[in-house]
């Protein structure tokens, strides 16, 4: 028995079934019962009984007397009529009456029936515990808990999302039921129940836990069947665990369930997704190899893999092979995918050519064909165009949706009309369209640039009122404004209302942070930011690092700069030649231009020589010669080019500040290695 659910065992603290009276209705009714027209029906069965018209109290007392005089086919039969009813469907009494009185007359299947029925409802109504006890508690009036019924909560609860754990727990809950009686009241999971957790658990990110009932699962000897191995493979993608698909793929060969098309299908696109086109291609041939035969949707993932990456021709050569198959010829999602590449190039020609070539092979475009279309043209300025595509979808009865709006929306942005894009944005309203995070960041992201902060936040709270919830992203975008305009308390405060609501700041809402606070001379606040990213995994790159390093120097604080320099250095970043140039004047300001020197020894030679030129021309402008020269001469030693107008602006400053032989020594020894080259030309010449 559980104690935290009284009421439900009230429920169940019912006589008999008796013949419809008023005891009957009684029985079943709360305390203080609304005047009831039980009185008014006989307590013989009437044929011409409407169970329509019944009060509730008055429906659910009919059952007895149905079952009574028609049988318990009829009473099943109004049973399952009154659970479809709004007024009765969510109410317990209906279910507990209905079972305890197929108990009683020994129908179990039309129990569990109804049982199943009070499962399916009260899990619509997100009381799925509420059902998961009753079940429970009917044991105790005679009704078996059989793994169907089990496995039927399983799936219902799974259907509706949030109730993986309500589904898990329930589950768990009758099978600890049925040890706690010796084996009699519970269940045992069998490979369907495995199944359904599995497929529930990776529908809601809960990979952890999926992992833990798919090893559970191997243990018991169960396997997995091909639609939930699909699931499987796609949530490994999902993380990037590619190398454990070949597991799977393994102890589902061994259980005599191997891999078919689909479940490599669905690894190969997993793979494209992410850019591991190369592995993908291997993983087909590991298909093959194996007697499969790949389809329409293993090309067409492969396709969309190489257009992503920028592969296009030889995403078309694939194409071709397709369109001459004698097998299988290319679907709408694949000519989709091919016009995206081409408009992703700006090929704009090309993609228009494919869509008349798909209307010839007798395959009509849909909204995502026409969407990703009007998306190139948009992005190409071709809003002409555009809106022509839009029509000829509307005339084809295909209604643009808000991907469609949003593509044309981004493209005006993008532009700097925005005007122009919030007149589209009415178009799609008055079509009853309703914005999502996409038209919302859009639209938030432009008024940014422009820097309209206030329309930005008015959007930002919009987007909440909506139940549209802003994304990390969404937030970086206002937060890195509020940092160009340096009002770092505002910026702050949303960072901290980013963790409160638990999201997570990516690696550009760190740098946008620590670069604002550098802008206003704040670089301990920014090693803070900086040392919080690095314990929270988000790994800093040679942005972030050139922005801090900028900020300490600013600040004289040239040895923390250093040993950051040497940081990123060592973890095989590349800084930019700004942060080599800033770290290494700073070093000269300062009359320490050997250590400046030294950092050229670290730096690739394409950047040795423009980190060179770019101090020479910096030091020489400050009149700094000394140290200019000790730069040109370091080029000149490892025989680097020097650029013309480095050496000019160098020799320039030599003369108005009358360094004659500083400027006579430097001509010298460019001389000296302009003359060298020639030489060795000469010698090769035949």
């Amino acid at each position: 028995m559980l104690p935290r659910h009284r009421h439900v065992r009230r429920l169940l603290l019912l006589p008999k079934p008796l013949p419809l009276s008023t005891s009957a209705t009684t029985a079943f009714s709360p305390p203080n019962p609304a005047p009831s027209s039980a009185a008014a029906f006989p307590t013989a069965p009437c044929p011409g009984l409407d169970p329509a018209a019944l009060a509730p109290d008055d429906a659910i007392a009919a059952l007895p007397s149905v079952a009574d005089s028609e049988g318990s086919t009829a009473a099943l039969a109004l049973f399952r009529r009154l659970s479809s009813r709004p007024d009765l469907c969510h109410l317990m009494r209906l279910y507990a009456t209905a079972t305890t009185l197929f108990v009683a007359r020994e129908n179990l299947p039309m129990a569990h029936e109804a049982a199943r029925a009070m499962v399916a409802n009260f899990a619509e109504a997100g009381r799925l515990r509420e059902a998961t006890d009753m079940l429970l508690e009917l044991r105790s009036h005679g009704l078996p808990l059989v793994v169907e019924t089990a496995n039927w909560v399983l799936r219902v609860g799974l259907r509706h999302p949030g109730c993986f754990a309500h589904a898990r727990e329930a589950f768990d809950g009758m099978a600890r039921a049925g040890a706690a009686a010796g084996g009699g009241g519970g269940v045992r999971p069998d490979g369907r129940s495995f199944r359904a957790l599995v497929l529930g658990g990776c529908r809601e990110g809960r990979f952890e836990e999926a992992d833990a009932l798919l090893a559970a699962m191997w243990r018991e000897g169960f396997s997995l069947d091909s639609a939930t191995c699909t699931v499987v493979v796609r949530a490994f993608c999902r993380q990037g665990r590619f190398r454990d698909v070949p597991e799977l793929f393994g102890r589902m060969s061994e259980m005599g369930m191997p891999p078919n098309v689909v479940n490599y299908t669905a690894w190969i696109d997993g793979l494209c997704k992410r850019g591991f086109v190369k592995q993908a291609f291997h993983v087909l041939e590991e298909m093959v190899a194996k007697g499969l035969k790949p389809n329409v949707y293993t090309h067409t993932s492969l396709i969309d893999g190489l257009c992503k990456i920028g592969w296009t021709e030889r995403a078309f050569r694939l194409f071709l092979k397709l369109v001459k198959s004698s097998s299988y010829k290319p679907n709408v999602h694949t000519y989709t995918v091919m016009i995206a590449g081409y408009c992703k190039e700006g090929k704009l020609a090309r993609a228009e050519m494919l869509l008349g070539r798909m209307v010839e092979q007798g395959l009509a475009p849909n909204t995502n064909t026409y969407t990703t279309l009007i998306n190139g043209h948009c992005k190409g300025g071709s809003f002409d165009r555009a809106f022509e595509l839009m029509n000829k979808m509307k005339l084809e009865g295909f209604l643009p949706n808000i991907y469609t709006y949003n593509a044309i929306i981004g493209g005006f942005c993008k532009k700097g009309k925005i005007q122009e894009a919030y007149k589209v944005l009415r178009m799609a309203t008055s079509q009853g369209l309703h914005l999502d995070k996409v038209t919302y960041t859009i639209l938030i992201t432009e008024h940014c640039k422009q820097g309209h902060i206030t329309y930005a936040l008015d959007l930002l709270n919009q987007m909440a009122e909506n139940s549209c919830h802003p994304d990390i992203d969404t937030y970086t975008t206002i937060i890195a404004m509020y940092c160009q305009q340096r009002q770092m308390e505002q910026s702050q405060r949303l960072f901290d209302k980013c963790l409160s609501i638990g999201l997570v700041p990516t690696k550009q809402t760190y740098t946008s942070m620590i670069a604002g606070y550098c802008r206003v001379g704040k670089s301990t606040s920014a090693l803070k930011v900086f040392e919080r990213m690095v314990q929270h995994g988000c790994l800093p790159d040679s942005i972030t690092y050139g922005a801090l390093i900028s900020g300490l120097c600013k600040e004289s604080r040239l040895e923390e700069a250093r040993a950051l320099f040497e940081t990123m250095l060592d973890k095989h970043l590349v800084p930019c030649d700004v942060t080599c140039v800033t770290l290494a004047y700073e070093y000269c300001r300062r009359d320490k231009t050997t250590i400046a020197v030294s950092f050229l020894d670290r730096l690739d030679k394409r950047q040795q020589a423009h980190t060179a030129d770019a101090l020479v021309r910096k030091l020489s402008t400050v009149g700094n010669l000394d140290a200019a020269s000790l730069f040109l001469k370091n080029v000149l030693d490892k025989h680097y080019a020097v650029d013309h107008a480095t050496y000019t602006s160098f020799i320039n400053s030599c003369y108005e500040s009358n360094r004659y032989a500083l400027a006579s020594e430097i001509s010298e020894k460019i001389s000296k290695r302009i003359s060298g080259f020639k030489k060795k030309d000469v010698a090769v010449i035949p």
